[in-house]
Formats: C-alpha cells, structure tokens, sequence
C-alpha cells in the first residue's frame, strides 16, 4: 500500500493532483457493448480528449482503469502509460481464476509500459445475480487469484454494486495481504434517496486496513434534480468518517461522468463535498492517497 519512494516523493514536494479513475476507448478497435444504451457515450473517448480538462483543473497524472474483461485492452493501456506521462499507472483485466497468474502478471510487466501495472479489476458488478450474488468474489480459485495479486504488490478495484457490498467485505477481511481500492464508493442507491444498508456496509468496509475508497461516480448514481452537494452530502460523510483523507482518493469516472456532468462540474461538486477538509487532507484525497496505494512514484516520473 505504501511505498518508501512515495513517500519520498510527498515529503520532498507535497503530492502531486492525480485522477485516479477514468477510461479511455476506440469503438474501431474494441467495442463497449455496455453503451449501446447511452448515446453520450457511444464514441471514441482518447486521452486527446481528456487532456485539455486536465490542463483546465491543473491535474497532473491519472490512473487508466479498465472498461471491459479484456487482457488485449490491459496490453493497450500499459502501451499508453509508456508513450503519455501523465498515465502514471493502470489498473488492468486479467483471469484471476488460471492457475498461472503469477506468469501473465510477470509477463504483463514485462511488455510495453509494464512497469505502469498497479493493479487488476474484475466486471464483479456484472456478473450474473440471483442467490449468491456478489459470491464470486468468495470463490476459491479467485481467492487464489488475489492472493496471487497481494504476493506480486498489486492492487484489486472493486467494482460492485451496493448489494455486493457484503461479499466484497468478506474478500477483503480474507485477503489481508492484499490492497483493495472501492470503486465509486460502492454504488450507493443516490437516486432511491436510500442510504441504508450502504452506510452500514461502508462503516464495515472501512473498519479493514487494506482497502481505500474512490470519492467517484456519485454523481452518476444521482437522479435528476439531485446532482448537487446538499444531496450528496449524506452519501460523501460516511466515506470522510469511516475512511479519512489517507484512504480516500478523487476519481472523475471521465468519460461516464459525463452522462450526468462534465469534468469541471465534478470537480466543483468535489470542492464542495470536500471543504470541511484542512490542506493536508484535500492533498491526500487529490493525489497523495493515490500516489500511495497505488505506488504511482515507484511506476512513472508523472507521479514524482
């Protein structure tokens, strides 16, 4: 979770501002079957694209993070962190369920960029519901898998909805060696106006050493009408209570932040969810507790 490099690097010049989750995609290379429903989101979205909001709101580096259960797709975004500084890691897909992970996670550092690997993600949020929703997380051969993660200092984005968020707690009390990172604050039901169980499961899930928490995507689990910070207040406190600043980091979700608002918009609700906060705090939550966790100073000079 931590490095002695990062650590370094913070106390010789303070962190630097990372995004620590979007997306990028090219529909010509790869399709994104998940936005056949979403016309906003129904085009190529590049780093391109990103890259004068990030100039706009002075963010220095980001974290690429998968879209789709595909190891092509982590080859590509490790080949992006080798040729853009400000990629200073990824979190990629790979089968946590073969008994060779070890080998593709050695071969994966060895390609193109591979030193920018900083973790793996699963689609868990998709995976079929019904009786045992959310159990994938507690099977064997993926237990075996993040074991494997938590041996080779890699971390694993949870990606679940909030009903999955008992199984994700189970994996993470089992998996002590191994860092875990929440994604979107675990999906709370925003739009039902509903805070419980989530709340109750956050306080849980906080109560772990080995997880963080991504302050993102609430505002795409907002309604209309909800998309400001008196409604999502409720929602952000249980996560700066539970986790505090050092376990909590700033992701956009760009581009799927924009079907509710645009990279400057989230920001400014960001701010606000956040100005209770001292300096040092806003610093960890804005870069430092990414830098960390992930260990982007030890992978890329963007995060340095």
């Amino acid at each position: 979770m931590t490095t002695d490099r990062a650590e370094a690097a913070e106390s010789a010049a303070g962190p630097p501002r990372i995004d620590a989750h979007h997306h990028v995609w090219d529909l010509s290379v790869r399709d994104q079957p998940w936005t056949r429903d979403l016309p906003v989101l129904r085009r190529d979205f590049t780093m391109t694209d990103l890259a004068p909001q990030l100039d706009a709101h002075g963010i220095d580096a980001t974290v690429v993070v998968e879209t789709v259960n595909s190891a092509d797709e982590t080859v590509e975004l490790l080949r992006l962190h080798a040729r853009d500084a400000r990629v200073a890691g990824v979190v990629g897909w790979a089968d946590l369920t073969v008994p060779d992970l070890a080998d593709v996670l050695d071969r994966l550092r060895a390609a193109e960029g591979g030193t920018g690997l900083a973790g793996l993600r699963h689609q868990v949020q998709r995976e079929p519901a019904g009786a045992a929703e959310g159990d994938w997380l507690l099977r064997p051969d993926v237990a075996a898998g993040l074991d494997v993660l938590g041996d080779r200092g890699l971390v694993f984005d949870l990606i679940v909805t909030a009903a999955q968020l008992p199984s994700a707690i189970e994996a993470v009390r089992r998996h002590a060696g191994t860092s875990f990172v929440l994604d979107h604050a675990g999906k709370p039901p925003v739009a039902a106006g509903a805070i419980e169980p989530w709340a109750t499961h956050i306080a849980e899930l906080a109560a772990l050493p080995n997880v963080a928490v991504k302050f993102s995507g609430l505002l795409t689990e907002a309604g209309d009408g909800q998309r400001d910070a008196e409604h999502l207040l409720p929602y952000a406190r249980p996560l700066l209570e539970g986790f505090g600043a050092r376990r909590l980091m700033f992701g956009s979700d760009w581009p799927v932040c924009t079907l509710a608002a645009d990279y400057g918009h989230t920001l400014s609700i960001m701010a606000e969810l956040l100005e209770t906060l001292d300096d040092a705090d806003r610093a960890a939550v804005y870069g430092g507790t990414a830098n960390r966790w992930y260990g982007l100073a030890a992978r890329s000079g963007a995060a340095a």
